[in-house]
C-alpha cells in the first residue's frame, strides 16, 4: 500500500489529508478515486513530492509500497 497526502484546498476536495491507495501506476491510482478529485490533482499548477522529493515531470510515477505521495496545490499570496 502507498500513502496519498492532500495539502492546501485539496484536502477539501479529497474530504481528508491522506488516504492510503493500492500500490501501482500513478494512472491506476488515479482511476480509482472521486472523478472530481482525480481531476483536481491532475491540474497542471498541482506540484508532486514523492517520499519528501519534488518532482519535475508527472509522467511514468509508479508507487511502491510504502511510497507517500502528496499533492501540492499552487499558492497564491504576496
Amino acid at each position: 500500500m502507498a500513502k496519498l497526502v492532500f495539502l492546501g484546498r485539496l484536502q477539501s476536495v479529497a474530504g481528508e489529508a491522506e488516504r492510503t491507495v493500492a500500490s501501482g501506476p500513478l494512472e491506476t491510482v488515479l482511476a480509482a478515486l472521486e472523478p472530481d478529485l482525480s481531476l483536481a490533482l491532475l491540474d497542471e499548477r498541482v506540484r508532486f513530492a514523492l517520499n519528501g522529493t519534488l518532482l519535475g515531470d508527472h509522467g511514468g510515477i509508479v508507487l511502491s509500497p510504502g511510497d507517500e505521495l502528496a499533492f501540492l496545490p499552487p499558492v497564491s499570496g504576496g
